[in-house]
């Protein structure tokens, strides 16, 4: 009955290089999700790091902004001060 079944050789070949094939994908794809993982896990870091530091520019500059609006008051009360003196 199963006598006239043969499997040919180059098509038993096939399957196994193929499979081999398969396997060298899945396994290259599954190194590159963790090479992924790993370059997002490090930027991930570095986006919080970059945040923080954001947020203390921002805070800095408030003060600085606030420090100008101070001496810029000052100043401008002694010109007027010296305005008065001078008679103006």
């Amino acid at each position: 009955m199963m006598n006239d079944k043969a499997i040919p050789l180059s098509f038993l070949m096939g399957i196994l290089f193929q499979t081999g094939a398969l396997v060298w994908y899945v396994s290259s794809l599954a190194s590159s999700i963790d090479s992924n993982s790993r370059d997002i896990a490090r930027h991930e870091q570095q986006l919080q790091s970059l945040t923080v530091i954001i947020q203390t520019q921002a805070v800095t500059l408030g003060r600085m902004d606030e420090n100008i609006k101070s001496i810029r008051f000052i100043m401008e009360d002694n010109r007027r001060e010296g305005d008065n003196k001078d008679g103006k």
